[in-house]
């Protein structure tokens, strides 16, 4: 059975969210689910992201293969990053001292990082643009 880690929509038209799951490859999109590991809802600024990291590795780690989309959620909030890290572990090319030391300074640039970009970027909520129409 080819498992997959994809997002699954809910919510409402223009009020959607999305649920993070493991599923079947042949299920459907919005259909059965093995298990949900978290949520992601790209419509609060910024993405609010929720999710379980210990239960995306263990599926990561038994060869759950993440959607595209996924795979960037997963990297921004490091779980690629400690699987890296745990592979290399198991290949005795790191000790788990040096990848817990990497993990901390990881998290901590990442978290500056996104801090940083905060502050750079809009805060607040999306404003809709508004069409000019001029008079004739």
């Amino acid at each position: 059975m080819a498992v997959k880690i994809r997002l699954q929509r809910a919510g409402r038209k223009k009020a959607f969210y999305y649920h993070i799951v493991i599923a079947d490859a042949w299920s459907p999109c919005d259909g059965r689910f093995i298990k949900k590991i978290g949520y992601y809802d790209p419509t609060t600024i910024p993405a609010s992201i929720e999710i379980k990291q210990d239960d995306a590795m263990e599926w990561l780690e038994k060869g759950a293969q993440p959607s595209p989309t996924v795979r960037r959620i997963l990297s921004y909030k490091g779980v690629m990053y400690h699987k890296h890290l745990m592979r290399g572990i198991k290949k005795g090319v790191i000790t788990q001292e040096r990848a817990d030391v990497l993990t901390q300074e990881w998290t901590e640039k990442h978290r500056n990082s996104t801090l940083d970009a905060q502050k750079k970027g809009k805060s607040g909520i999306r404003h809709k643009k508004i069409k000019k129409t001029e008079a004739k």
